[in-house]
Protein backbone atom coordinates (compact mmCIF):
# COMPACT_ATOMS: atom_id res chain seq x y z
CA UNK A 1 0.00 0.00 0.00
CA UNK A 2 1.39 3.48 -1.21
CA UNK A 3 1.06 6.03 1.95
CA UNK A 4 1.41 9.71 1.38
CA UNK A 5 2.57 11.10 4.64
CA UNK A 6 1.06 14.39 3.85
CA UNK A 7 -2.43 12.72 4.50
CA UNK A 8 -1.41 12.36 8.20
CA UNK A 9 -3.28 14.55 10.93
CA UNK A 10 -1.08 14.46 13.78
CA UNK A 11 -2.89 17.48 15.11
CA UNK A 12 -5.37 14.93 16.55
CA UNK A 13 -6.05 14.15 19.83
CA UNK A 14 -5.96 10.50 18.66
CA UNK A 15 -2.78 10.46 16.66
CA UNK A 16 0.40 8.89 18.65
CA UNK A 17 3.15 9.10 16.43
CA UNK A 18 4.80 5.66 17.25
CA UNK A 19 1.90 2.98 17.37
CA UNK A 20 -1.59 3.13 15.57
CA UNK A 21 -4.17 4.82 17.01
CA UNK A 22 -7.07 3.74 18.58
CA UNK A 23 -9.39 4.44 15.85
CA UNK A 24 -7.08 2.04 13.44
CA UNK A 25 -6.88 -0.51 16.17
CA UNK A 26 -10.67 -0.90 16.28
CA UNK A 27 -12.21 0.44 13.02
CA UNK A 28 -9.60 0.25 10.26
CA UNK A 29 -9.48 4.15 10.37
CA UNK A 30 -6.87 5.84 7.99
CA UNK A 31 -6.28 9.64 8.54
CA UNK A 32 -7.59 10.90 5.15
CA UNK A 33 -11.45 9.57 5.53
CA UNK A 34 -11.37 9.23 9.38
CA UNK A 35 -14.81 10.38 11.11
CA UNK A 36 -12.79 10.11 14.24
CA UNK A 37 -11.00 12.88 13.36
CA UNK A 38 -10.28 14.94 16.84
CA UNK A 39 -7.96 18.43 15.86
CA UNK A 40 -6.32 19.35 19.20
CA UNK A 41 -6.17 23.32 19.51
CA UNK A 42 -4.37 24.48 22.17
CA UNK A 43 -1.97 22.29 24.78
CA UNK A 44 -2.59 23.07 27.94
CA UNK A 45 0.19 21.84 31.14
CA UNK A 46 -1.21 21.56 34.56
CA UNK A 47 1.48 21.11 37.52
CA UNK A 48 -0.36 19.88 40.51
CA UNK A 49 2.02 17.10 42.31
CA UNK A 50 0.67 17.30 45.80
CA UNK A 51 -0.61 14.64 47.75
CA UNK A 52 -3.84 13.00 46.60
CA UNK A 53 -6.57 15.38 48.35
CA UNK A 54 -4.18 18.36 46.68
CA UNK A 55 -4.72 16.69 43.36
CA UNK A 56 -8.00 16.19 43.84
CA UNK A 57 -9.36 19.59 44.51
CA UNK A 58 -7.20 21.24 42.02
CA UNK A 59 -9.73 19.23 39.26
CA UNK A 60 -12.52 21.73 39.60
CA UNK A 61 -10.19 23.77 37.26
CA UNK A 62 -10.40 21.40 34.55
CA UNK A 63 -14.15 22.56 33.88
CA UNK A 64 -13.34 26.00 33.22
CA UNK A 65 -10.53 24.92 31.36
CA UNK A 66 -12.87 22.87 29.01
CA UNK A 67 -15.35 25.41 28.81
CA UNK A 68 -12.69 28.22 27.35
CA UNK A 69 -10.40 25.42 25.52
CA UNK A 70 -13.17 23.08 23.90
CA UNK A 71 -10.16 21.77 21.63
CA UNK A 72 -7.59 21.73 24.20
CA UNK A 73 -5.31 18.53 24.92
CA UNK A 74 -4.29 18.51 28.64
CA UNK A 75 -1.15 17.19 30.23
CA UNK A 76 -1.10 16.70 34.13
CA UNK A 77 2.25 16.64 35.82
CA UNK A 78 1.14 14.17 39.30
CA UNK A 79 2.52 12.12 41.81
CA UNK A 80 -0.96 10.40 42.20
CA UNK A 81 -1.48 9.51 38.31
CA UNK A 82 -4.26 6.91 38.77
CA UNK A 83 -6.90 9.88 40.40
CA UNK A 84 -7.34 12.28 37.43
CA UNK A 85 -10.47 12.06 35.08
CA UNK A 86 -10.35 11.20 31.72
CA UNK A 87 -10.87 14.62 30.83
CA UNK A 88 -7.14 15.03 31.04
CA UNK A 89 -5.17 13.48 28.03
CA UNK A 90 -1.88 12.65 29.41
CA UNK A 91 -1.36 12.11 32.90
CA UNK A 92 2.33 12.16 33.48
CA UNK A 93 4.79 11.58 36.55
CA UNK A 94 7.80 13.86 37.78
CA UNK A 95 10.19 11.21 36.19
CA UNK A 96 12.79 11.96 33.45
CA UNK A 97 11.10 9.92 30.12
CA UNK A 98 8.04 12.69 31.15
CA UNK A 99 9.86 16.17 31.89
CA UNK A 100 11.33 15.14 28.35
CA UNK A 101 8.47 14.79 27.03
CA UNK A 102 7.17 17.98 28.92
CA UNK A 103 10.06 20.15 27.42
CA UNK A 104 9.79 19.48 24.08
CA UNK A 105 6.11 21.09 23.78
CA UNK A 106 5.17 24.27 22.98
CA UNK A 107 2.30 24.73 25.18
CA UNK A 108 -0.20 27.42 24.84
CA UNK A 109 -1.02 27.72 28.37
CA UNK A 110 1.14 26.24 31.53
CA UNK A 111 -0.05 26.37 34.93
CA UNK A 112 1.79 25.52 38.22
CA UNK A 113 -0.07 25.55 41.44
CA UNK A 114 2.67 24.20 43.37
CA UNK A 115 5.17 26.52 45.10
CA UNK A 116 7.45 23.38 45.72
CA UNK A 117 10.98 24.12 44.19
CA UNK A 118 11.24 20.88 42.28
CA UNK A 119 7.94 21.88 40.45
CA UNK A 120 9.13 25.51 40.19
CA UNK A 121 12.47 24.59 38.98
CA UNK A 122 10.61 22.62 36.11
CA UNK A 123 8.18 25.51 35.34
CA UNK A 124 11.68 27.53 34.71
CA UNK A 125 12.28 25.04 31.74
CA UNK A 126 8.46 24.70 30.15
CA UNK A 127 7.92 26.87 27.03
CA UNK A 128 4.62 28.26 27.10
CA UNK A 129 2.73 31.37 25.12
CA UNK A 130 1.46 31.84 28.99
CA UNK A 131 2.43 30.65 32.13
CA UNK A 132 0.63 31.18 35.30
CA UNK A 133 1.44 30.35 38.94
CA UNK A 134 4.99 30.24 40.46
CA UNK A 135 8.09 29.76 38.70
CA UNK A 136 11.58 29.66 40.20
CA UNK A 137 13.71 32.79 41.11
CA UNK A 138 17.12 32.81 42.41
CA UNK A 139 17.18 29.00 43.37
CA UNK A 140 13.61 30.26 45.35
CA UNK A 141 9.58 29.76 44.50
CA UNK A 142 8.12 32.91 43.30
CA UNK A 143 5.07 33.93 41.74
CA UNK A 144 4.95 34.42 38.07
CA UNK A 145 2.74 37.87 38.30
CA UNK A 146 0.28 39.40 40.72
CA UNK A 147 -2.46 37.07 40.40
CA UNK A 148 -0.39 34.66 42.11
CA UNK A 149 0.77 37.06 45.04
CA UNK A 150 -2.57 36.80 47.43
CA UNK A 151 -1.72 32.63 47.97
CA UNK A 152 2.11 33.06 47.76
CA UNK A 153 2.03 35.68 51.04
CA UNK A 154 -0.87 33.13 53.07
CA UNK A 155 1.87 30.39 52.75
CA UNK A 156 4.47 32.77 54.19
CA UNK A 157 2.94 34.11 57.02
CA UNK A 158 0.50 32.89 59.52
CA UNK A 159 -1.10 35.62 60.22
CA UNK A 160 -1.74 36.69 56.87
CA UNK A 161 -3.14 33.10 56.11
CA UNK A 162 -5.74 33.32 59.43
CA UNK A 163 -6.71 36.87 57.53
CA UNK A 164 -7.75 34.97 54.29
CA UNK A 165 -11.58 34.18 53.59
CA UNK A 166 -11.07 32.37 50.03
CA UNK A 167 -11.46 28.92 49.68
CA UNK A 168 -8.42 26.86 48.10
CA UNK A 169 -10.87 27.05 44.59
CA UNK A 170 -11.07 30.73 44.65
CA UNK A 171 -7.44 30.83 44.96
CA UNK A 172 -6.26 28.92 42.68
CA UNK A 173 -8.90 30.09 39.52
CA UNK A 174 -7.87 33.75 40.85
CA UNK A 175 -4.40 32.34 39.81
CA UNK A 176 -5.17 31.33 36.71
CA UNK A 177 -7.24 34.86 35.81
CA UNK A 178 -10.18 33.24 36.46
CA UNK A 179 -13.52 33.97 38.88
CA UNK A 180 -14.55 30.50 40.54
CA UNK A 181 -18.30 29.86 40.16
CA UNK A 182 -19.37 26.63 41.73
CA UNK A 183 -17.18 24.13 39.92
CA UNK A 184 -17.07 20.93 41.49
CA UNK A 185 -14.57 18.13 41.39
CA UNK A 186 -14.05 15.71 39.13
CA UNK A 187 -13.57 12.02 40.42
CA UNK A 188 -14.46 8.69 39.19
CA UNK A 189 -16.27 6.37 41.97
CA UNK A 190 -15.19 3.63 40.04
CA UNK A 191 -18.93 2.10 40.23
CA UNK A 192 -18.11 -0.95 38.26
CA UNK A 193 -15.39 -2.47 40.16
CA UNK A 194 -16.22 -3.69 43.55
CA UNK A 195 -19.13 -4.61 45.41
CA UNK A 196 -19.24 -4.84 49.51
CA UNK A 197 -20.95 -6.29 52.19
CA UNK A 198 -23.34 -3.83 53.22
CA UNK A 199 -27.18 -3.30 53.44
CA UNK A 200 -27.54 -0.40 51.06
CA UNK A 201 -31.35 -0.23 52.36
CA UNK A 202 -29.61 1.58 55.62
CA UNK A 203 -28.59 4.71 55.96
CA UNK A 204 -24.69 4.64 56.00
CA UNK A 205 -22.41 6.96 57.95
CA UNK A 206 -18.53 6.45 57.19
CA UNK A 207 -16.08 7.47 60.34
CA UNK A 208 -13.11 7.84 59.14
CA UNK A 209 -10.61 7.92 62.22
CA UNK A 210 -7.35 9.05 60.79
CA UNK A 211 -5.21 11.89 60.34
CA UNK A 212 -2.39 11.04 58.56
CA UNK A 213 1.04 11.81 59.84
CA UNK A 214 1.50 14.99 59.35
CA UNK A 215 -0.71 17.02 61.51
CA UNK A 216 -1.36 14.76 64.55
CA UNK A 217 -2.96 17.74 66.11
CA UNK A 218 -5.78 16.54 63.90
CA UNK A 219 -6.43 13.13 65.65
CA UNK A 220 -9.59 12.95 67.56
CA UNK A 221 -9.56 10.39 70.68
CA UNK A 222 -10.35 7.02 70.29
CA UNK A 223 -13.24 7.08 72.89
CA UNK A 224 -14.33 10.06 71.10
CA UNK A 225 -15.02 7.95 67.99
CA UNK A 226 -15.85 4.71 70.01
CA UNK A 227 -18.96 7.05 71.77
CA UNK A 228 -20.05 8.26 68.15
CA UNK A 229 -20.40 5.06 66.52
CA UNK A 230 -22.45 3.61 69.19
CA UNK A 231 -24.28 6.88 69.33
CA UNK A 232 -25.31 7.11 66.03
CA UNK A 233 -25.89 2.96 65.65
CA UNK A 234 -28.37 3.74 68.44
CA UNK A 235 -30.36 6.13 66.34
CA UNK A 236 -30.15 2.83 63.70
CA UNK A 237 -27.72 4.36 61.19
CA UNK A 238 -24.59 1.48 59.48
CA UNK A 239 -21.91 3.03 61.04
CA UNK A 240 -18.81 1.82 58.92
CA UNK A 241 -15.26 2.51 59.79
CA UNK A 242 -13.01 3.77 56.78
CA UNK A 243 -8.93 4.53 56.97
CA UNK A 244 -5.96 2.88 55.82
CA UNK A 245 -3.03 0.88 56.59
CA UNK A 246 -2.50 2.94 59.38
CA UNK A 247 -5.26 2.92 61.11
CA UNK A 248 -6.21 -0.70 60.68
CA UNK A 249 -5.51 -2.33 64.28
CA UNK A 250 -7.11 1.03 65.58
CA UNK A 251 -10.35 0.19 63.52
CA UNK A 252 -10.10 -3.04 64.50
CA UNK A 253 -10.77 -2.31 68.18
CA UNK A 254 -13.01 0.69 67.51
CA UNK A 255 -14.94 -2.27 65.98
CA UNK A 256 -15.13 -4.50 68.61
CA UNK A 257 -15.60 -2.06 71.12
CA UNK A 258 -18.64 0.08 69.56
CA UNK A 259 -20.04 -2.13 66.84
CA UNK A 260 -19.40 -0.58 63.85
CA UNK A 261 -18.78 -1.99 60.85
CA UNK A 262 -14.92 -2.50 59.41
CA UNK A 263 -14.16 -4.21 56.62
CA UNK A 264 -10.26 -3.57 56.29
CA UNK A 265 -8.02 -1.00 54.12
CA UNK A 266 -7.91 -1.27 50.77
CA UNK A 267 -5.57 -0.32 47.83
CA UNK A 268 -6.70 4.02 46.54
CA UNK A 269 -10.02 3.08 43.77
CA UNK A 270 -11.02 0.85 46.18
CA UNK A 271 -11.13 2.82 49.13
CA UNK A 272 -12.87 5.39 46.75
CA UNK A 273 -15.56 3.05 46.11
CA UNK A 274 -15.77 2.27 49.54
CA UNK A 275 -16.35 5.94 50.23
CA UNK A 276 -19.13 5.80 47.77
CA UNK A 277 -21.13 4.03 49.19
CA UNK A 278 -22.09 6.04 52.81
CA UNK A 279 -24.18 8.47 52.79
CA UNK A 280 -22.26 10.46 54.61
CA UNK A 281 -19.08 10.86 55.69
CA UNK A 282 -17.36 12.13 59.49
CA UNK A 283 -13.33 12.65 59.06
CA UNK A 284 -10.51 15.38 59.67
CA UNK A 285 -9.10 17.44 56.96
CA UNK A 286 -8.11 14.39 55.48
CA UNK A 287 -7.89 12.46 51.59
CA UNK A 288 -10.59 11.04 52.95
CA UNK A 289 -12.37 14.82 53.21
CA UNK A 290 -11.79 15.49 49.68
CA UNK A 291 -12.90 11.82 48.18
CA UNK A 292 -16.19 12.31 50.00
CA UNK A 293 -16.23 16.21 48.47
CA UNK A 294 -15.55 14.70 44.92
CA UNK A 295 -18.48 12.21 45.10
CA UNK A 296 -20.93 14.64 46.34
CA UNK A 297 -21.08 12.90 50.29
CA UNK A 298 -22.82 14.21 53.12
CA UNK A 299 -19.81 15.64 55.26
CA UNK A 300 -19.17 16.68 58.89
CA UNK A 301 -16.01 18.12 59.25
CA UNK A 302 -13.54 17.74 61.93
CA UNK A 303 -11.48 21.06 62.06
CA UNK A 304 -8.69 22.76 64.62
CA UNK A 305 -5.58 23.44 62.91
CA UNK A 306 -6.39 25.04 59.42
CA UNK A 307 -8.34 27.97 58.38
CA UNK A 308 -11.91 27.09 57.81
CA UNK A 309 -12.23 29.44 54.77
CA UNK A 310 -10.18 26.80 52.86
CA UNK A 311 -12.79 24.42 52.62
CA UNK A 312 -15.54 24.29 50.16
CA UNK A 313 -18.16 21.96 50.57
CA UNK A 314 -20.30 22.81 48.28
CA UNK A 315 -23.36 23.26 50.69
CA UNK A 316 -23.20 19.71 51.94
CA UNK A 317 -21.24 19.81 55.23
CA UNK A 318 -20.84 21.05 58.09
CA UNK A 319 -17.24 21.89 59.54
CA UNK A 320 -16.70 21.25 63.91
CA UNK A 321 -14.31 23.65 65.47
CA UNK A 322 -13.11 23.07 69.17
CA UNK A 323 -14.65 25.18 71.83
CA UNK A 324 -11.60 26.90 72.88
CA UNK A 325 -9.80 29.21 70.57
CA UNK A 326 -6.62 27.81 70.42
CA UNK A 327 -3.18 28.97 69.15
CA UNK A 328 -2.11 25.67 67.38
CA UNK A 329 -2.43 26.98 64.09
CA UNK A 330 -0.81 24.52 61.44
CA UNK A 331 0.80 23.13 64.01
CA UNK A 332 1.89 19.11 63.46
CA UNK A 333 1.26 19.04 67.64
CA UNK A 334 -1.32 20.65 69.71
CA UNK A 335 0.25 21.46 72.99
CA UNK A 336 -3.71 21.71 74.54
CA UNK A 337 -5.08 18.59 72.40
CA UNK A 338 -7.94 20.78 71.54
CA UNK A 339 -9.85 18.51 69.49
CA UNK A 340 -11.09 17.21 72.92
CA UNK A 341 -13.37 20.47 72.79
CA UNK A 342 -15.06 18.69 69.88
CA UNK A 343 -17.85 17.12 71.81
CA UNK A 344 -19.08 13.64 70.63
CA UNK A 345 -22.93 14.89 70.68
CA UNK A 346 -22.34 17.82 68.43
CA UNK A 347 -21.19 15.05 66.27
CA UNK A 348 -24.03 13.54 66.29
CA UNK A 349 -26.46 16.19 65.56
CA UNK A 350 -24.47 17.58 62.55
CA UNK A 351 -24.71 13.87 61.15
CA UNK A 352 -28.87 14.32 61.94
CA UNK A 353 -29.00 17.96 60.67
CA UNK A 354 -27.25 17.07 57.35
CA UNK A 355 -28.92 13.92 56.66
CA UNK A 356 -32.49 15.63 57.42
CA UNK A 357 -31.48 17.86 54.50
CA UNK A 358 -31.61 15.26 52.02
Amino acid sequence: MNMDIKTLNPDCRHFKGHVPCEPHKKYGAHCEDCPFYDPVEQKICIIKLGAIGDVIRTTPLLHRLKREYPQAEIYWLTYTPNILPKSVDHVLQLIPKDILLLQSIEFDKIINLDKDPEACALMNTLHGKEKRGYALKDGRPWPIDETAEGKFFTGLFDDVSKENSKSYQEEIFEICGYRFAGEKYMLDNFEDGYSWPIDSSRTIIGLNTGCGGRWKSRLWADENWIALAEKLTAKNFLVLLLGGPDEHEKNLVLAKKSGAKYLGHFPLEQFINLVDQCDLVVTAVTMAMHIAIGLSKKLVLFNNTFNRHEFELYGQGEILEPEFDCPCYYAPECPNNCMQYIYVDRGVEACERLLVKG
